[in-house]
């Protein structure tokens, strides 16, 4: 038996082994054909909306597709054709462009030129717009050239190409002026390869010149019966005497004559011109930048690519944090409304109304009166308690950094609450928030969609008439939809989460007449813990559980006023804190799905915090109410603008009118109980449309 047991764990073992080694390697997506001819040069604009293939031989032509999908081939379509021939001297070999697309390069593969033909473009990566400028020779260097490519600044040049059968060469070149030929050209080194390959076809870089790739359509011992591709290590990035050979990868079971290979811009994907076919073969890597096991890289270094997910994991922390702050200010909005009306009887407050095109939040919004009279169902809970709800939407941007990418946050919630009063300043009460963040990172169209559960429970506890402690215990339910793009490759991923969070709040007011001011010290703190969760998708990342722990310390001060004017009340208000975040950081560890190796960033959350904000309650003797309030939230590198609205009129007991804002549209709505039936028009109207966009409908409504 224990026999059977250890084969059994080998074969587990071997399996395990096979799997990850298998899926380490490029995954083959799709092949693309193109025109029967001597295609030897493959390249792509920078996102990958546009391919170059490149003809040689006495047609000598650079072919320009548009793809309808950035890197996606199978919508490759022939948009425009530059010949590039200079009378049966020219052998095009490959085709590459500086970072604007302004400029492009042509190798001349053919004797006696062996040059690098230099052009113009007046519209950027428009071939057809190319001018002829110049040549610069390496025939003092090389006897036939098959490839190029520059650094990111253009600053030096590598240049590949084969003398005789014991000659595969790695040339590179200063210049004193990025991707001008024109300028100063020195050349600064020459490295043999033919301890590594016996023929070089195509030279590429990554996205930061530490690693190299090199592919050939012939073996190492010079036949043709395989297409090998060499990957290197460069120490120094662009500088080929430092490399060191991390692994080769065998394409022959696809390609059948591969000639030049590039990546997608981020490095999860592959693709490789096959002169014997006549197609373009694209594959997904399993990490950025690699194609042979075991020599993946920690992704956040992966450019853009890096960032946007270094900004994701940043939007994932910020987000917890902003969910336990989102609960308690409508709570601290609710305790601050009851001490400016805490001598009224009716402290009902549910003249908020704001509607949202996320289902779950406007189906909930539904239940909500349309003004502020208690609904009656309520109402036979207890005389004693009082009922309110409040909306929120809230707009905000984070800027780009070196190494993250830009933030747009748009957060919508709707807070539901009910609460009794023991004393004119003493009460306790509840309140359930449902709200939904969503964060859209960089320009390639990674996003993250949260939705968050969060209850709390708070109370007033006065020292005396003009000073009170308020505090708030809460906890919420997160989940995010997590959307990574870029390459041309979509991931997806979904994570829980659970927080518990609580705020203390300490205060005082100075009275002179109607006028009021309030200082006040508060501190609020949060621990939240995010599950692990797995992409899906081209060079997906495993995320391992993660907690974030945050704390905050502001003070500042609340102003308000009283103007009883002879038919209406106008109460202005306005507030200035600033916050300290003392938050210790947190860690993400992450690895890619193919790779045992894990990588951690740990996320600062120290920052400065200014809050503002200014509004104002309007209340008329016949029942009209306004309630408004914008916050301006100002942090270290980030903002964000939220505002709070509210409409309410009741004219008698039986009537009731609400206004209501719902994204871009105005509603209008009239509720009369005649004999127990509810009577109900509404009328809407389009703010954002161009074309006059009115609705009405009339309802007739028995409860029983």
């Amino acid at each position: 038996m224990n026999r059977a047991i250890k084969i059994f764990y080998l074969i587990l073992l071997f399996l395990i082994t096979f799997h990850f080694k298998a899926i380490a390697e490029p995954t083959f997506v799709q092949s693309k054909s193109i025109a029967s001819a001597f295609y030897l040069g493959l390249n792509f604009n920078n996102d990958g909306t546009k391919m170059y293939t490149v003809n040689a031989g006495a047609s000598d032509a650079v072919i320009e597709y548009i793809l309808t999908t950035p890197y996606d081939i199978s919508t490759a379509i022939v948009n425009n054709t530059k010949g590039v021939s200079r009378g049966g001297s020219t052998e095009a070999t490959q085709v590459v462009f500086n970072k604007d697309g302004t400029k492009m390069f042509i190798v001349n593969h053919a004797a006696p030129k062996k040059t690098v033909d230099y052009y113009s473009l007046s519209t950027a990566f428009d071939v057809s717009t190319a001018t002829r400028d110049g040549e610069y020779s390496i025939a003092g260097q090389e006897q036939r050239a098959n490839s190029i490519a520059f650094n990111n600044d253009g600053t030096r040049m590598v240049v590949a190409g084969v003398g005789n059968d014991s000659q595969v060469r790695i040339h590179e070149y200063s210049l004193s002026t990025g991707f001008d030929l024109s300028s100063t050209v020195t050349h600064l080194n020459t490295q043999d390869l033919i301890s590594f390959q016996n023929h070089i076809d195509g030279v590429t870089f990554n996205y930061d010149g530490t690693k190299m790739y090199t592919i050939t359509h012939m073996n190492k011992d010079g036949t043709e019966a395989q297409d090998l591709m060499n990957q290197f290590k460069l120490t120094t990035p662009y500088d080929v005497s430092t490399l060191s050979l991390e692994g080769t990868y065998t394409v022959s079971s696809v390609s059948g004559d591969s000639r030049e290979v590039v990546f997608s811009n981020d490095g999860s994907k592959m693709f490789i011109i096959d002169d014997d076919n006549d197609k373009v073969h694209e594959f997904n890597l399993s990490c950025n930048w690699s194609v042979v096991d075991g020599a993946c890289d920690d992704p956040i270094t992966t450019s853009d690519g890096g960032k946007d997910i270094l900004s994701s994991i940043e939007s994932q922390t910020a987000t917890a944090k902003q969910i336990a702050i989102q609960a308690s200010t409508p709570v601290l909005n609710r305790m601050y409304w009851l001490r400016r009306h805490r001598n009224n009887d009716q402290l009902s407050n549910q003249n908020i109304r704001l509607n949202f095109s996320n289902s779950m939040v406007a189906s909930l919004s539904n239940i909500i009166p349309i003004s502020n009279k208690t609904n009656e169902v309520l109402d036979r809970l207890s005389d004693d308690w009082s009922f309110w709800s409040e909306g929120s939407i809230s707009i905000g941007r984070t800027g780009d950094t070196s190494t993250s990418s830009s933030k747009k946050i748009n957060t919508k919630g709707i807070t539901l609450g009910m609460d009794k009063k023991i004393s004119k300043n003493r009460l306790y009460g509840y309140a359930l928030r449902f709200g939904n963040d969503d964060v859209d990172v960089g320009t390639s169209g990674t996003n993250l969609d949260t939705e968050s559960f969060s209850l709390s429970v708070y109370g007033t506890f006065p020292h005396d008439d003009e000073k009170f402690t308020e505090g708030i215990i809460g906890v919420s339910t997160l989940k995010t939809d997590h959307v990574r793009k870029g390459g041309g490759s979509t991931r997806t991923g979904e994570r829980d989460g659970a927080q518990i969070f609580g705020s203390l709040n300490y205060l005082t007011t100075y009275k002179k007449e109607d006028f009021n001011i309030t200082p006040n010290l508060r501190i609020d703190l949060s621990y939240t813990e995010l599950s692990k969760y797995r992409e899906k998708g081209p060079a997906a990342l495993v995320y391992k559980a993660q907690t974030i722990e945050t704390g905050m310390i502001s003070t500042g001060f609340t102003i308000s006023d009283i103007l009883d004017f002879n038919t209406f009340t106008f109460k202005p208000n306005g507030g200035l804190e600033l916050g300290v975040d003392f938050s210790p950081s947190s860690d993400a560890t992450y690895r890619y799905l193919s790779e045992t190796t894990e990588y951690t960033k740990s996320i600062d959350q120290d920052s400065k915090n200014l809050r503002a904000n200014i509004g104002f309650d309007l209340v008329t003797d016949n029942g009209f109410s306004i309630m408004t309030i914008y916050e301006r939230n100002q942090s270290d590198n980030s903002h964000s603008d939220t505002l709070y609205l509210g409409f309410g009129y009741i004219r008698s007991d039986n009537d009731e009118y609400a206004m209501s804002l719902d994204n871009d549209k105005a509603s209008l709505t009239y509720n009369k109980n005649l004999n127990g039936f509810d009577i109900r028009l509404n009328s809407n109207y389009n703010l954002m449309s161009s074309i006059p966009d009115y609705g009405a409908t009339i309802e007739l409504v028995s409860t029983f």
